[in-house]
This record gives C-alpha cells, structure tokens and sequence, in this order.
C-alpha cells in the first residue's frame, strides 16, 4: 500500500495590497484601530480588476513545481479548492491544466468552502492510497474581493485574495505524510453566510435576487465558541486516531479567520500560540487558500521541519469542517 507524502509547496498573493487606511476613507470612519485590536489584520491583498481565480493558482503552481523540481507533465491529479471559480463551469482546475500543459493530469474542483482545501488533500491522499494516482496537485485559492460588498464593514474589512499549493507523492513509507483524516458538516448553517445567487436556486438573471445576495454577507452572527469548539474536538480525534498526546503535535494549520478562535482551541488543547501559524496579518482572511500560505510560509521559514508532525483544520460556509494529520 502507498501512502500520501508533501514534498513541495507554492503560494501566490497579488501585488496589490490594500492597507486598513484605505477603509477609513472608504467607510468613513476609524476601522484601522479595531482590526488591529481585534482580529490582528493590517493589510490584505485583491486582485486587480484582470486578475482571477485561474491567475492565482497558476503562480501558486508554478512555484510548488520548481520547488519540487518536477515538470507539470508528471502531474496524475490537480485539485483546486475554491468557492470563487473561475466560471460556474467549466472547473478552475481544467483551465490550470492547460496552462500547465499537464497533459497526464486528471482535474476537478472541490467546494467546501474554506474548509476546501483540507478536504481536497484527504481526497487527493486516497487517490493516492488506492495506487491510481502517483503525483497530486492540491491547490486552495480564493478571490473573495471579487464579491464583496465594498460598503459592508463586516465582510470588505477582512476578506482578501490567494492561493497555495502543496504537490503529493506516492511513498512507501506508511510513518510519513498522510495519517488521519476526519470531515464533519453543520448543515444547520448554511444559509448564516455565503453568497446565495449565481446558482439554481437563483440564477444570476433572476428577477427575485435582492439584498445584495450576489455578494458574500454574513446574515446572522455565529457562536463565538462554535469554531474553537469544533476544531479543538477535531483535533482531539486525530489525536486519538493516531494514539499521540497534544504535545507530540509540532504544528496546528488552522482556518484564519479570527485569531482569538485560533488561540481559543490552543488554549483548549494545552498547547503554546507558537505552535499555530498565522498569517491574517499581512494578507487578511483569504478562505480556502490560508491554510496553505500559512503551511508554506511556516516551512519556507523553518518554524516546520521533515519529521514534524502536523495538523490540518479547516472551516468554512455550510458549515464544513475538515481535518487531518501529517508527518512531514
């Protein structure tokens, strides 16, 4: 049997950053001194108005390959993870595989909204586990900018555009790369926020869509406890799943949308704040793809080593949870 090991990683941000000052002036009043206070967020990064979905990931992916030194044609699988695609239909990962020219590479996107990307590296680790694939190419990317209201103070203040990739390998060695794995839904939560026209229910030509439903919007406020909850019950699981105390774990990649829930579920789980990369920042909240460019930026500067054991826990609209465990 084969087992999923990460050997590369990638991310892309676009250039244009877009400082707490910015909405001062847009909003018309001091929100710079709250975002800092409050959820730790400085600067984000949108795309330009030519910029998508399909531009992030193809940087992402580049970089990713290089780091692996592999050639893109040796590609068996792509993912991309999104709820910002680059078209209803067809998927954002087709349109990457002929940018890549990744001519053997089967494609497909997955939505779970932000918790896509944990979701897309379990499905991409069965691949490989079941002996059908060899190499995969797991990718979250997001361009939330491109839906945002751009006067509604809850969502234009922290949502912003990304994307990061890791490459999976098939590996002999059961001990590395993927161990555990657990997904988990509250459907109860799905109509608390997200962007509700564009599909069936309301198709974009839709004479019934109103309150800016074609936009991202919060419409009822979530639990304050419910994300440090969730995700510090999944890690309880893996945990159990792969018989090790909370302290053997080196690294926790969770969601990054609010700083305090992240070190809310450390607190839980007993463990330091420097065992959970953070990222919000410098780059705002970028959904399915922060869990990536926070992996990547954590092993580019060496805060994760080969080895380590690492934890994976996403969430996002639905609500969907996803986790899993990695040795590095």
């Amino acid at each position: 049997m084969k087992n999923a090991k990460i050997i590369s990683s990638g991310m892309y941000v676009p250039d244009q950053i877009i400082p707490n000052s910015y909405f001062n002036e847009v909003l018309g009043e001091d929100v710079d001194t709250w975002l800092r206070q409050n959820v730790e967020i400085y600067n984000r990064r949108w795309c330009t108005e030519h910029e998508s979905t399909a531009d992030l990931c193809e940087n992402a992916a580049r970089q990713c390959l290089d780091r692996a030194g592999m050639s893109a044609d040796s590609l068996d699988l792509i993912i991309i993870a999104t709820d910002t695609p680059e078209y209803v239909s067809p998927s954002t990962a087709a349109i990457l595989q002929d940018r890549l020219k990744a001519t053997k590479a089967g494609t497909f996107d997955l939505n779970s909204a932000c918790a896509g990307f944990v979701t897309a590296m379990e499905t991409a680790s069965h691949f490989i586990r079941s002996g059908s694939v060899k190499n995969a190419l797991v990718i979250g990317a997001y361009a939330m900018s491109k839906y945002l209201n751009k006067t509604d103070k809850k969502t234009v203040t922290l949502f912003a555009d990304g994307a990061g990739a890791v490459l999976l390998t098939a590996t002999d060695d059961m001990k590395t790369g993927f161990q555990t794995g657990k997904l988990q839904t509250r459907g109860e939560y799905a109509d608390w926020m997200g962007i509700y026209s564009g599909g069936t229910q309301q198709p974009v030509n839709c004479n019934r869509i109103q309150n800016n439903d074609h936009q991202l919007k919060f419409v009822k406020k979530f639990p304050p406890e419910l994300n440090p909850t969730m995700w510090s019950n999944l890690a309880k699981d893996l945990a159990s799943e792969m018989n090790i105390g909370m302290e053997e774990v080196d690294q926790f990649l969770i969601t990054q949308i609010n700083i305090n829930a992240i070190r809310a579920t450390l607190d839980i789980l007993g463990v330091p704040e420097d065992k959970a990369q953070t990222v919000m920042h410098e780059y705002g909240y970028t959904g399915s793809a922060c869990i990536p460019i926070a992996f990547h930026e954590a092993w580019e500067n060496g805060k994760i080593k080969e080895g380590d054991t690492l934890f994976f826990i996403g969430s996002g609209g639905g609500l969907a949870f996803a986790a899993n465990a990695f040795v590095l």
